[in-house]
């Protein structure tokens, strides 16, 4: 049965959200930016409408499921309407990046394999949401503070003030993020192999279904990790930089 907001479905009517934020962040908020960083700045806005509230969505889904849940259990309502939340989102960044960026390969092949898993399970397997919150949840409880660390860090040439910022962010970010990405994401996600190895999701989630999202999840896990770990590579050598100054 498909979601409504007013009658809306919850697909398009979440997308138009973010695309009036999106349109609102670029000719309103960040009209005077560069033209690189005015496209990459309104990303972050609604980058910053999706990420936090997704986390907190996530986390009352998976605090206030009605019945024991397991990793292959049927996908509930509101198990949707988040992935159809996410899914809106990931497919206007997308699209920003195919219009402004689209030599970014990385990002586009990214947001391709999240969009695949989040489809997959919402409107073709309709099993296993519970296990793909709690990934959004470790992935997006981070963004809040991401999202601030990036604008600071396009200004922070220009201002002194987002310059603090960046640097005051910088580490606290870093930590923040290692610990939800680079320890709690893999430990969950062993802990999710196991169970789909064992064949317990299996026939309610489909071999091919379970088998490609490990793939697309540990990638994914992989090139986080190696990017923040340069990020605390870059900071080091900074420090040490500062220090022979």
């Amino acid at each position: 049965m498909e979601n409504s907001i007013l009658g809306i479905p919850t697909l398009p009517a979440f997308f138009s959200i973010f695309l009036l934020i999106y349109l609102f962040a670029y000719f309103v908020v960040f009209r005077n930016w560069g033209p690189k960083h005015r496209p990459e700045a309104s990303s972050c806005l609604i980058s910053l409408a999706h990420g936090p509230t997704a986390a907190i969505m996530s986390m009352y889904s998976i605090l206030h499921s009605h019945k024991a849940p397991t990793f292959a259990s049927p996908n509930d309502t509101f198990q949707n309407t988040i992935l159809e939340f996410s899914i809106a989102y990931f497919f206007l960044d997308l699209l920003h990046y195919l219009f402004f960026f689209p030599s970014d390969v990385l990002f586009i092949l990214h947001h391709l394999a999240t969009l695949y898993v989040f489809t997959t399970c919402r409107y073709v397997v309709h099993h296993g949401a519970y296990a793909i919150l709690v990934l959004l949840f470790l992935a997006e409880i981070t963004s809040g503070c991401q999202n601030v660390w990036t604008l600071a860090s396009y200004r922070r040439a220009d201002s002194p003030a987002a310059a603090k910022l960046y640097d005051f962010l910088s580490p606290r970010f870093y930590v923040l993020y290692s610990v939800f990405r680079g320890f709690l994401g893999p430990l969950f996600m062993f802990k999710l192999g196991v169970f789909y190895a064992s064949g317990a999701a299996e026939p309610k989630i489909p071999r091919w279904a379970w088998v490609s999202w490990m793939v697309v999840i540990l990638i994914a896990i992989g090139l986080s990790i190696l990017w923040v770990l340069n990020l605390w590579i870059d900071w080091h050598r900074n420090r040490v930089q500062k220090k022979e100054t």
